[in-house]
């Protein structure tokens, strides 16, 4: 669960709301999902591939072994 200091956050404010939302239909519920969800745009190809390069999961690929060489195997013709 995300903690921020209470100093930050409007308790009041975050209470009512979730007053209000609960007090909402469940189709009100669903518009209001859809309208919050709809506003953000997925990230796109190159967005994630920046995410990706930046966020260092991948940075073992850079200190991969060569484990074959040209001998190995055989001549695909």
């Amino acid at each position: 669960m995300l903690e921020l200091p209470t100093s930050t956050v409007n308790i009041q404010l975050v209470e009512s709301l979730i007053q209000v939302i609960q007090s909402l239909s469940a189709t009100e519920q669903a518009l209001l999902l859809d309208k919050l969800l709809g506003e953000s745009p997925a990230p796109s190809t190159l967005e994630m591939m920046h995410l990706a390069e930046q966020g260092g999961a991948f940075d073992f690929w850079h200190d991969e072994p060569d484990l074959y060489t040209l001998d190995d195997g055989e001549v695909i013709l």
